[in-house]
């Protein structure tokens, strides 16, 4: 065998480990499927959420933004609403999905829907960019908290 041959398996076998690794990693129990909501009613909560003993601070204030700007529709802790907007602790939110600056652009210009079927997000005003840091903070610990990375 040639040293090409040799260096493109080595590098196939290691990205199939790779991608083996990453398999095992996955949290259970959240997949990129969203729920089954057959059952629900308009406005319950769509996901069980576990919430963190404590908050860094950063999310304690990102909770008081969420709360004031984004709970009417995702719900008390992200938790979605049934028939007004998806949860965000959830795997489809993960950061290697969804990175902290999509969370911006949707604030800042909205978002057409592509995952869900609660129809197009609209901007939502009066939030800064430090407002949104916050926020995001609070819903990467709440997705921590949930086995979500």
């Amino acid at each position: 065998m040639d040293k090409l041959t040799l260096l493109i398996g080595g590098v196939a076998i290691a990205g199939a480990a790779a991608i083996v690794y990453n398999l095992d990693q996955q949290p259970t129990g959240h997949s990129m499927t969203p729920p089954d909501t057959s059952v629900l009613e308009p406005g319950d909560p769509i996901q069980n959420v576990n919430l963190p003993e404590q908050l860094s601070e950063s999310a304690a204030v990102g909770k008081v933004a969420f709360d004031a700007k984004c709970a009417a529709c995702h719900g008390a802790n992200a938790t979605g609403l049934e028939g007004l907007a998806p949860p965000l602790v959830h795997k489809i939110y993960e950061p290697s999905h969804h990175s902290d600056e999509s969370f911006y652009v949707a604030v800042q210009k909205g978002v057409r829907a592509h995952h869900w079927k609660f129809g197009n997000m609209p901007p939502v005003d009066g939030l800064t960019r430090a407002d949104v840091k916050g926020i995001v903070a609070y819903i990467r610990e709440l997705q921590q908290e949930n086995g979500i990375f």
